[in-house]
């Protein structure tokens, strides 16, 4: 038996998420998820978490409930000091820019025909593409590379599928008992890294009463959660954002080492929505 313990969306890529009872989704995801990005102003490109982790102790809330119509609407962010500034503040680019220490904007959602503002930034001049690979996926010179040939191919020129901020597919399901498999792994090496949920970003968190990995298996399948209907698309390769310090989480290398050597740098999977609707938190799970 496998159910939605808790819901997920993250209003502002990067920043802390919030968790909601349930949530209305379409063909783009949960409505309100990676409603906003910041864009960095000094190399181009859309930015987030691996070139600042200082977003990620950052916070960001609806002023008020986002529709399908408008999956941007107003946010206001917080830092960890307890400063505020609302989405609509005149100056909101300066105010994050002083936060990271670095020129960046805050933009909503274009339209996916807007192609250059989704484009990636143009790489360094003489920059070694698979020592950037390496460092955007925390990997050591003794680890292998994650296969991006299993990523949609447009995510070769473009930091997200145009019309959305999503690193890949729009929704990212994982199940508690993967997480407990990681620790359990970890401790048996002799880790004491904490594998907590906030590190990994889900969208929809499972509780199940199958040990392990079980979402690996649903690769390529169809779920039916409450009134939507999933294709789960491929497991997901983990970053270097797994192991960034935030609030009371430290920095943390070794997540990775973990990860890569007990599950291939993965965790959790990627899934479209084939059957837009509403899922709560409670739904069962169903394979179709």
């Amino acid at each position: 038996m496998h159910r939605i313990a808790e819901i997920f969306r993250y209003p502002v890529k990067s920043m802390l998420g919030e968790g909601v009872p349930r949530a209305r989704l379409t063909a783009a995801g949960i409505i309100g998820d990676r409603a906003w990005a910041l864009k960095d102003e000094r190399r181009g490109g859309i930015t987030g978490g691996k070139r600042f982790p200082a977003l990620m102790a950052m916070s960001a809330r609806f002023l008020q409930e986002p529709g399908a119509g408008e999956p941007s609407a107003p946010v206001v962010m917080s830092d960890p000091a307890g400063a505020s500034r609302p989405s609509t503040d005149v100056d909101i680019d300066s105010w994050l820019s002083a936060r990271l220490d670095h020129p960046v904007s805050l933009w909503p959602l274009l339209p996916a025909a807007a192609d250059a503002h989704y484009r990636r930034e143009a790489p360094e001049a003489g920059a070694d593409p698979i020592a950037g690979l390496r460092e955007v996926f925390a990997r050591t010179a003794d680890e292998p590379l994650p296969d991006v040939s299993r990523f949609p191919p447009v995510l070769a020129t473009h930091s997200s599928p145009p019309g959305t901020y999503f690193d890949a597919f729009p929704l990212l399901i994982m199940s508690r008992s993967a997480l407990l498999a990681l620790e359990l792994l970890a401790r048996a090496a002799g880790s004491q890294s904490v594998f907590d949920v906030r590190r990994f970003r889900p969208n929809l968190l499972l509780e199940t009463t199958v040990q392990g990995f079980v979402e690996d298996a649903w690769c390529g399948r169809l779920l039916r959660v409450g009134g939507v209907v999933l294709k789960v698309e491929m497991t997901c390769p983990r970053c270097i954002m797994t192991t960034h310090g935030f609030l009371d989480l430290p920095r943390d290398p070794k997540i990775m080492r973990s990860l890569v050597l007990h599950h291939g740098g993965d965790l959790g999977v990627y899934a479209s929505v084939v059957e837009p609707g509403e899922v709560r938190a409670g739904d069962v799970v169903e394979l179709c």
